[in-house]
């Protein structure tokens, strides 16, 4: 069993997996557009014009899958109550994940030691999701 994020970015999400794919290298393994709902299946609540917005994507973070939308498209993304986390190999690539993300977003926690990682930082990114960047300490 696997649990996989599903992030809905109202409007943003073409923005958001490019975003992900320059501060992560996120590969986006699938992308299929609302012009694509075959007719006669419901829509649910798209609002018009939104023919080019994104139904559902799939990217690949290192070895998880992270799925996004744009979801209705008819309200800002609202993300709270959770967080991603990343673990990285080493200090480097944490400082490099955590400036990216943090690039048009807020700092939550700057990049410090803690008692159970040598780096350890959160950031809240442009769209509003909040992440957790730690180095195993078993990698480092």
């Amino acid at each position: 069993m696997q649990i996989q994020p599903y992030l809905f970015f109202q409007g943003r999400c073409e923005e958001a997996l490019e975003f992900y794919h320059q501060a992560l290298g996120a590969k986006v393994e699938m992308l299929k557009r609302m012009k694509e709902i075959p007719e006669g299946i419901p829509t649910g609540n798209v609002a018009p014009g939104s023919e080019e917005k994104i139904m559902h994507g799939q990217m690949r973070i290192g070895e998880s899958v992270v799925m996004a939308s744009d979801g209705s498209c008819n309200q800002g993304p609202t993300f709270g109550g959770f967080s991603l986390s990343i673990s990285l190999e080493d200090e480097a690539a944490a400082d490099r994940a955590f400036a990216a993300l943090a690039q048009g977003g807020s700092v939550e926690m700057p990049m410090g030691e803690t008692f159970w990682s040598p780096r350890f930082g959160m950031v809240t990114d442009r769209f509003g999701v909040g992440w957790m960047i730690n180095v195993d300490p078993a990698a480092s």
